[in-house]
């Protein structure tokens, strides 16, 4: 299952970045089904894979960078909702745009519907998109009750998610009737969007997946979606996918276009996170809109 090994490595990635313990990271890693064996094997070869820790000389490492928009104001334009799912209620956060250009599906990362993503799409709406951000852990009782998000997800199988996507995606429609659809993902939430359009034909008009993993053997089969994808410099683990994206969606005669920030790592457009970039988050994201304007309105 290709999503299910990116989320035991996302979990050695945190821990070689000091964000788990050991112990935490072999307790999350078994959830997802690997040995002990396994799981220290991919630790340790994460672990060999970061970069080396500054000198001690090195000078302090500057705050984070504040986010260019205001994130109070775009989580104040989300509501929280509920809508019809594959297996039964599920939830989300909804923000409508005033004179919407278009509506967009917001994917949330392996850590579920955070914060963030409710900015995020909160955001989306302030500048002129329509967006709704399923959570994809109802079938779970929701990111709120979910102790280890990451573990809760890898027991979702991708049909599953996939289902769960495509009720978002109605749910969009019916909220935001007439307007064409788009879809965006960040990690995690970007490998569902590549599933859902490997999953065949829909609603989709455009789509744009923030550096996810790229689904095993895909076809893009009856896809009709414009995919803009985005991608970090830094972030060989997900780059070694691109080309099999590129080729696939070629041969499937899907129009897109990739992207690459430079200096960038895997997540960077997250504002919370370790290795958010201000400078690739804020271009990025004109592109994102700019793709948008382009094949949603």
């Amino acid at each position: 299952m290709a999503l299910r090994r990116y989320l035991a490595t996302e979990v050695a990635l945190d821990h070689a970045d000091g964000l788990l313990t050991r112990r935490e990271a072999l307790r999350r890693l078994g959830t997802l089904g690997l040995t002990a064996v396994a799981a220290s094997g991919l630790l340790s070869a994460c672990a060999d894979a970061a970069p080396a820790p500054a000198a001690p000389s090195a000078p302090p490492t500057p705050a984070p960078a504040a986010p260019d928009y205001d994130v109070a104001a775009a989580t104040a334009r989300t509501e929280a909702v509920t809508f019809p799912g594959g297996t039964g209620s599920m939830s989300g956060a909804f923000a409508a745009a005033q004179n919407p250009k278009g509506a967009v599906l917001v994917v949330h990362e392996n850590r579920g519907l955070t914060d963030h993503i409710r900015a995020v799409t909160g955001r989306l709406a302030g500048d002129g998109y329509t967006a709704l951000a399923p959570d994809l852990l109802s079938r779970a009782g929701g990111t709120a009750g979910a102790p280890d998000a990451t573990a809760a997800l890898g027991a979702i199988s991708e049909a599953d998610l996939v289902a769960d996507l495509r009720s978002g995606l109605a749910e969009l429609g019916r909220r935001a009737s007439g307007a064409g659809l788009g879809a965006v993902g960040f990690c995690f939430g970007g490998g569902m969007v590549w599933q859902l359009l490997n999953s065949g034909p829909s609603d989709l008009a455009a789509a744009a997946p923030f550096y996810g993993p790229a689904p095993d053997n895909p076809t893009f089969t009856g896809a009709k979606a414009a995919v803009l994808g985005i991608f970090a410099e830094q972030d060989t683990r997900v780059n070694a996918g691109r080309d099999t994206l590129d080729r696939a969606l070629t041969a499937a005669n899907v129009t897109h276009e990739f992207v690459t920030e430079p200096g960038a790592n895997h997540a960077f457009f997250n504002d919370t996170g370790p290795r958010y970039n201000p400078t690739a988050a804020t271009d990025a994201y004109r592109r994102l809109l700019a793709w948008f304007d382009t094949h949603l309105g």
